[in-house]
């Protein structure tokens, strides 16, 4: 182990619980800025629309009717006329 990370775990090692969590978080946004955004942020609070509980209901009733299982993007490429 180099220097520098040796360093850094001895430091980690002295510190309280409380600043090593607030470490951990400022590590895991360094190593995964994406990640620690999506695990950051806030939640969905917009009600659903009339018109999307009525399209998540016909989806489901879709799956349902087809065995549980969608289509394959390949699939929907094609009968899309996009393959």
């Amino acid at each position: 182990m180099n220097d520098t990370r040796q360093h850094a775990h001895e430091l980690i090692d002295c510190l309280p619980e409380a600043q090593l969590s607030a470490l951990v978080s400022l590590l895991e946004t360094m190593v995964d800025p994406v990640a620690a955004a999506l695990y950051n942020a806030p939640t969905d609070d917009e009600p659903e629309s009339e018109d999307e509980k009525q399209a998540v209901s016909e989806a489901r009733d879709w799956l349902q009717k087809n065995g549980g299982k969608g289509v394959a993007h390949d699939d929907a490429m094609r009968r899309l006329g996009l393959d």
